[in-house]
């Protein structure tokens, strides 16, 4: 068997150049006549260390990172592929502090198998869950899902079980699995990674709800950014049908379930389900009115499960080990792991899947090693852009879906933004609402209306006009923000401009500046 070297073809290595590093490795390989092969994975998650070059070895597999191209041919002079020293090397990847302490559960396989060999999957445990699954009735699926304490990962943090639940419970047919992968929170990439990483365990996740709830057809939802994960998931979804673990007769159970793939259409309301739904029909993608929730009248009017990207590729897990080996992760009522997602100003920035209760201290400090540019720390943003901003004297808070909630945070998708002593968050509460004017569908008039006349008062407020009686109608604008919005896009801005006035009073009282939006905002007026 020719020895394998690995390289990434994960997005975020893409991005710093793993294509060429891995022509310049096959080229090498070639030109020393050497009995070696290249093999794309996806990655680890170590994003300050891409491209990550791996070779298997006797003692394990070796990392070598961050590779350029042109540092190829002196790896392989110096004996890479034994795993020798070279300024380069970081030892057994495993060995890696970032990695040695981590507790992968949903990202067991990510960036160690091929993403496209299902023989690689099945030998590093794949399709033990859905082996388990054909064997049990539906009620049996779903009370293991309920027992797991498995919530909704793509920010809401519902338990998945009881969804699923109320959807077998419906009489109607057909019933639909949805899969958002429209993952288009600031400082998120978990989604992207397990598409592009381990496409397989998200399709056994899918094929085991479709199995627990009667449903026979499911649909993924890619965000339109993401063409590589689409690709991706494109081609393990076809060799899973080719294989006979998608179809008319599932691993040969007898029982039907197809998935089908989607691009979406660009906008970040359809990461609310119910925009995802009318967009994923061919409609405009707006919030529909609850209730009916999805459960009972979802895609085309039929009972319907969706789930965030990494809610479902979870599952294989917890139906292979059991419920309470899931359960025993965690703390309170946030059972399992966390994909957390380092991003912003930070030192060491990548994925960190950790049991529920560790600290946001912890996570920026014990994995992120602190802010990229050495500075203090001044705020952190986790949730996406609709999250609170929290300061360093709330850094103790466990990473627990209560716990953010008592501090008036949100735990979401995992994200974390990183900012020091620089930030303006008089500037970021703009951005917020900026961002809210901006992205809102136009559906309600609180958030189409509300988020416009946000971003003129807090222009005020920075040009220092009236600032007083404007900051007082900022808080009335964000109350009916809160209250009167039909979806979470309107209903949580307050969030961020709330949690930036209370914390940081101080940006909010300082002398008039130019009025310059923060870099990459789009000037968009919300629809009238």
């Amino acid at each position: 068997m020719s020895q394998r070297v690995f390289v990434p073809g994960d997005a975020a290595a893409l991005s710093v150049g793993a294509d060429a590093v891995a022509r310049a490795v096959s080229q090498q390989i070639a030109d020393r006549r050497l009995d070696a092969a290249v093999v794309r994975n996806g990655s680890r998650g170590m994003l300050w260390l891409e491209p990550l070059v791996e070779v298997e070895t006797p003692r394990g597999r070796m990392a070598y990172g961050p590779v350029a191209a042109h540092a190829v041919p002196g790896l392989f002079d110096a004996g890479f592929l034994e795993g020798k020293p070279h300024p380069l090397s970081l030892g057994l990847t495993e060995e890696i502090s970032f990695l040695k302490t981590q507790e992968r559960l949903t990202f067991a396989r990510c960036g160690i198998t091929d993403p496209f060999s299902l023989s690689d999957y099945i030998s590093h445990g794949g399709y033990k869950g859905l082996e388990r699954a054909i064997a049990l009735a539906p009620e049996a699926i779903v009370e293991e899902v309920v027992q797991s304490g498995l919530r909704g990962r793509g920010g809401a943090g519902f338990p998945t079980g009881i969804k699923w639940r109320t959807v077998l419970r419906e009489k109607s047919t057909p019933k639909y699995i949805v899969c958002n992968a429209d993952e288009g929170d600031s400082g998120t990439y978990a989604d992207r990674m397990i598409m592009e990483g381990d496409p397989f365990v998200l399709i056994e996740g899918m094929t085991i709800a479709g199995l627990a709830v009667g449903a026979a057809q499911g649909y993924v939802y890619v965000r339109s950014e993401y063409p590589h994960a689409f690709r991706a998931l494109k081609r393990a979804v076809r060799i899973a049908q080719e294989k006979g673990y998608l179809g008319s007769n599932v691993a040969g159970s007898g029982r039907a379930f197809d998935i089908d793939v989607r691009l979406g259409a660009g906008a970040y309301i359809c990461g609310e389900e119910t925009s995802l739904l009318e967009s994923l029909e061919g409609k405009r993608g707006q919030v529909r009115f609850k209730p009916p929730l999805p459960a009972i009248e979802g895609l085309f009017g039929q009972p319907t499960v969706v789930n965030n990207v990494i809610s479902l590729a979870t599952i294989p897990i917890i139906l292979d080990k059991g419920a309470a080996f899931y359960r025993d992760f965690g703390v309170g009522k946030s059972r399992g792991t966390l994909t957390i997602q380092l991003a912003g100003n930070i030192k060491r920035g990548g994925l960190v899947e950790k049991a529920f209760g560790l600290t946001l201290r912890e996570a920026i400090y014990d994995y992120g090693g602190g802010t990229a540019s050495g500075r203090p720390l001044r705020a952190v943003q986790a949730g996406g852009p609709l999250g609170a901003y929290f300061p360093e004297s709330l850094l103790d808070t466990p990473l627990d879906y209560e716990a953010f909630a008592a501090k008036k945070g949100l735990l979401g998708h995992g994200g974390i933004v990183v900012f020091d002593d620089s930030v303006d968050l008089a500037r970021q509460a703009r951005f917020a609402m900026e961002f809210c004017s901006a992205e809102s569908c136009g559906k309600c008039t609180p958030c189409r209306i509300g988020s416009t006349r946000g971003v003129e008062v807090l222009d005020k407020i920075i040009a220092n006009e009236n600032r007083t009686e404007n900051l007082v109608l900022l808080d009335e604008l964000c109350e009916l923000l809160l209250d009167g919005s039909l979806c979470a896009l309107g209903g949580l801005i307050p969030y961020p401009v709330q949690s930036a006035i209370r914390h940081f009073p101080e940006d909010f009282s300082r002398p008039a500046a130019p009025r310059v939006a923060p870099v990459g905002v789009r000037h968009t007026q919300a629809p009238l």
